[in-house]
């Protein structure tokens, strides 16, 4: 198992140990010692499962103040999976990760309580599942504009599928007030 920080500190992209055979293939999806000796030593307390269709863009999405880190896998088809730094005081704020995860390259990604989170589905259709290290609030949820042009996302879609929220969502500096002290 191989634990790489990506060029946001904190962010981690994990490409476990995959036994393969005639039969398929073998892995473990979580293994709590190897993943805190990995940087990832966050409990998590909730597991999501999502299937969209391609062009279906889900986020950017985050939780404050019961903060959310998340550890993200496709387990059928492929995404453009994209965590943005949205800790006003950190060094990186602003600034993206943007990795395909697919079922065929087995990759996860850690993104640290702090962040905002999408995804683009790449393939026909896709099947997500993220562990999640605090429980979901409705009333703590908030999205951020997919297209913010201060972000600067290549998002791999141009016309993507959105739902209500995310289509109206505000830029990042417009939610600055729901992210007040979020220190790295």
């Amino acid at each position: 198992m191989h634990f790489r920080e990506t060029e946001i500190p904190g962010v981690i992209l994990v490409e476990p140990d995959v036994h393969g055979d005639e039969r398929g293939f073998f892995l473990e999806s979580y293994h709590e010692p190897r993943y805190r000796d990995g940087g990832i030593r966050e409990r998590f307390v909730q597991d999501n499962h999502s299937r969209s269709t391609r062009g279906t863009l889900r986020g950017l999405h985050g939780q404050f103040p019961h903060t959310q880190g998340k550890l993200v896998r496709a387990i059928e088809g492929e995404i453009y999976d994209v965590a943005v730094d949205a800790r006003r005081h950190s060094p990186s704020y602003g600034k993206f990760v943007a990795v395909a995860l697919s079922a065929d390259n087995h990759m996860q990604l850690y993104i640290p309580p702090g962040f905002v989170h999408g995804f683009c589905v790449t393939s026909d259709v896709a099947q997500v599942e993220y562990k999640c290290t605090e429980i979901y609030h409705r009333e703590d949820e908030f999205s951020v504009a997919w297209d913010d042009p201060d972000l600067g996302i290549p998002w791999p879609v141009s016309n993507p599928v959105l739902s209500g929220k995310d289509r109206n969502a505000p830029p990042l500096s417009q939610v600055l007030d729901r992210l007040v002290e979020f220190r790295p």
